[in-house]
């Protein structure tokens, strides 16, 4: 049986020049509707989103929801996963997406923990199609375990 595919849009509407102009970008789920963007929110710090920020999101959150499922799948309970990312542009091209995790996983080995963490980098969907340098740093939490009396 085939499986159907998801199919998610966004749009961006443009007006004036690269340097002095405006655009406003709205998903199909309407989070974000019209956004606003410009040359200053991309390329220095105006009020607004840019494309590599939205990107850095994209990546965060599906490396994190790829990692809860390879976790699941092995057999484990997460706490919680934090991602962050950061998208490198230079020179007009995205260089490079680095991940930063930490996560409390009850019992789970440092080692394998590892193993779940470079699955999670190489097969979410967003490193995918980034094919770039994807790097990540994970930490895993001790969990701290309570007692009763």
């Amino acid at each position: 049986m085939a499986v159907s595919p998801i199919k998610r849009t966004a749009t961006a509407r443009w007006h004036g020049r690269g340097t002095d102009g405006t655009g406003h970008l709205t998903t199909g789920s309407t989070i974000l509707d019209n956004c606003r963007y410009s040359y200053h929110t991309r390329f220095e710090e105006g009020i607004g989103t840019n494309p590599e920020e939205l990107i850095a999101a994209a990546h965060a959150g599906c490396f994190a929801m790829k990692l809860a499922f390879g976790l699941q799948a092995a057999g484990f309970s997460v706490e919680y996963i934090d991602a962050r990312c950061e998208i490198v542009l230079q020179e007009g091209c995205i260089r490079e997406s680095n991940i930063t995790v930490e996560a409390s996983v009850p019992r789970l080995p440092a080692a394998r923990f590892q193993e779940l963490v470079n699955d999670a980098r190489q097969n979410c969907p967003v490193s995918q199609v980034l094919r770039v340098d994807t790097r990540c740093t994970a930490q895993l939490r001790e969990v701290q375990q309570t007692t009763t009396s």
